[in-house]
């Protein structure tokens, strides 16, 4: 290398952004008790329907966890393809080819002990979803194509093919519904709180947290990826590769991002259906922005979406409130970050334009 780049801890600056994500989340649920209010029901009556569906007992609890798991992956991919300058657009279908290998490799190789391979299956979901990542990110290098087109595309593609698989090659033989075998035993995640649908895919995720965390912060390959992400120019004056970067990152958010498809065919289904996923690619999207695409942050906020959507059924049940609630609440959050992101583009403009004027004065 070059030179070395400082990185400079902003510290001061993930305090205020992360209270500022706290202040979105109150606002967000503000205008919805509005907006329920303006309904003719009970704010006050919803929420606490909503907080015991997700947390009110230890099947709430595990619900919630269940839904927080592939969150917290999906989130881990939109951050760490962010970290390198790239938006990943792509989680969805990421998530399907992950789900899709895992279950091919946990229907297809049967008979082998489950040490053996359920870690295969697990490695499967990884390396599908790694690989539809890598698709995006080897389009952007040789072609310049432009990856917030290509991963919503590749979205498509991925949900067409599980959708003919489970119709046709992989359909289950003894049956007329579009899915596939069901997933043998030893290739099932186990339950870890019995009686409930809690399974070790919520361990895997914390362990990715902390591998996201270790990667970027603690690796030389890791530091040259938020070198990349922040002046890609400056990083290729000092000696690193930005290609290079580009494409590992989106291997690796593939890599995330497929772990959640297999988590829940593994963990939840059991078997592969059509549409699978309801939106996990996406909502991890809004999961990560509202972490601020840091390891704890990703945690906190996947964790209050999955209460969202725990407590969703609860709350239409008890206090008559539509589901649709909690995702114009989610919608809000998501407006509330981006505003601010563009708020903070226009600044540094407006900034830059000030030293221009003032420079010009001086000539």
């Amino acid at each position: 290398m070059r030179g070395k780049i400082y990185l400079p801890e902003k510290t001061h600056e993930g305090i205020k952004s992360l209270t500022f994500s706290f202040f979105s989340i109150c606002l967000a649920f503000l205008i919805g008790a509005i907006i329920i209010k303006l309904l003719g029901l009970s704010p006050s009556k919803a929420y606490l329907s909503m907080i015991l569906g997700s947390f009110g007992n230890a099947n709430a609890i595990a619900e919630t966890l269940v839904k927080t798991t592939p969150l917290i992956f999906t989130g881990l991919s939109y951050a760490i393809a962010k970290r390198c300058g790239l938006v990943n657009l792509g989680a969805e279908g990421q998530l399907y080819m992950g789900g899709f290998l895992a279950s091919f490799v946990g229907i297809y190789l049967n008979g082998l002990p489950i040490y053996i391979h359920l870690p295969l299956a697990i490695l499967a979901g990884f390396i599908g979803g790694g690989l539809w990542g890598l698709v995006a990110g080897w389009l952007k290098i040789r072609f310049g194509a432009n990856e917030m087109i290509t991963t919503i595309m590749l979205n498509y593609i991925a949900q067409y093919w599980v959708s003919y698989l489970v119709s046709g090659p992989m359909m289950d033989p003894t049956g007329k519904m579009p899915q596939s075998s069901p997933i043998p035993t030893s290739a099932i995640l186990p339950r870890i709180l019995g009686g409930t649908r809690l399974h070790l895919g919520i361990v895997i995720a914390l362990l990715a947290v902390l591998i996201f965390y270790y990667f970027l912060w603690k690796t030389t390959v890791g530091y040259e990826t938020r070198v990349v992400g922040i002046n890609a120019e400056a990083a290729r004056y000092a000696g690193i590769k930005p290609t290079k970067n580009a494409l590992l990152a989106m291997f690796i958010a593939g890599g995330f991002a497929g772990l959640a498809g297999m988590g829940e065919i593994l963990g939840v289904q059991m078997r592969m259906y059509q549409n699978f996923s309801p939106g996990y690619g996406f909502d991890g999207i809004a999961v990560a922005l509202l972490g601020q695409n840091m390891p704890i942050g990703i945690i906190v906020s996947a964790i209050l979406f999955g209460m969202l959507r725990s407590g969703a059924n609860m709350m239409q049940l008890t206090a008559k409130v539509p589901n649709a609630i909690i995702y114009i609440i989610q919608a809000l959050v998501i407006i509330f970050i981006v505003a601010k992101n563009i708020f903070k583009i226009f600044k540094r403009r407006n900034v830059a334009k000030s030293t221009i004027k003032g420079v010009d004065e001086k000539c």
